[in-house]
């Protein structure tokens, strides 16, 4: 009788470890959630958002045939007053378009320093190295010059003067991306692809450097950012480009 009961409770304790071992097991990350949480994080630190295209196998959901920036682009040629960091608009967005990659409109309340990926690797450790604030880095992979990296600041805001400001062309047209490699400003009129976003050849634009941090000023990036294209631009046999960007007040 001993040895029965014995054997009944080893079979009852065999029973609560198995249970204990499944409980204590990580419940699988839901990717739908993870994008949702970092899309939020986004607006919340004030990045306005609108919906963009997203890869269809290795070309771009869009309609468009032949497409230069495919998954790179809004769906909405209303992109600007569209974006928005309404909280309640983007669950929306996220849910009802799970595949949808998304933008952010610069030059609102944030501009981004984009600068080719090798280029800015270097820059990044020279600034850190330095002790300055960089504030949110992403990362936007791809081959050759669509390999990039993004500086997220604080943006200049809009002059007294006019003429002293201007939306940069290279910025609104990013399929001139592989002519003009060097640093470009998005500032008002322009927008890039916001984390997390995937690209054909499973290819993605993520953070290295929380959304959250605090926006530095642009002008405090700027000449290591500039010194770091000018010599990726002279080891890879580039002319430097023309950098279109806001002049300082």
């Amino acid at each position: 009788m001993g040895s029965e009961s014995g054997r009944v409770r080893r079979g009852e304790q065999s029973r609560i470890s198995q249970w204990l071992r499944r409980r204590s097991k990580p419940a699988p990350e839901d990717p739908g959630r993870e994008r949702e949480a970092l899309l939020l994080a986004a607006a919340a630190a004030g990045l306005p958002i609108s919906p963009a295209a997203h890869p269809a196998g290795y070309r771009c959901s869009c309609d468009r045939i032949g497409c230069p920036t495919p998954a790179r682009h809004p769906v909405s040629f209303a992109w600007q007053t569209q974006s928005t960091t309404d909280r309640a608009q983007i669950e929306r967005w996220a849910r009802n378009q799970p595949q949808a990659n998304f933008i952010t409109a610069t030059g609102i309340v944030h501009d981004v320093l984009d600068v080719p990926l090798e280029a800015g690797r270097g820059a990044l450790e020279r600034l850190l190295a330095a002790g300055i604030e960089v504030g949110p880095v992403a990362e936007s992979a791809g081959t050759g010059e669509q390999a990039r990296m993004l500086f997220f600041t604080a943006t200049r805001g809009t002059p007294e003067d006019e003429d002293e400001w201007w939306p940069c062309e290279l910025d609104c047209h990013p399929e001139t991306m592989d002519e003009h490699p060097g640093l470009r400003w998005h500032c008002r009129g322009s927008y890039v692809l916001l984390p997390p976003s995937t690209l054909p050849g499973d290819l993605a634009v993520s953070w290295l450097r929380d959304v959250g941090q605090p926006l530095p000023d642009p002008l405090t990036l700027l000449e290591t950012l500039t010194d770091a294209c000018a010599q990726y631009a002279g080891e890879a046999g580039h002319t430097p480009a023309a950098v279109a960007w806001p002049l300082g007040r």
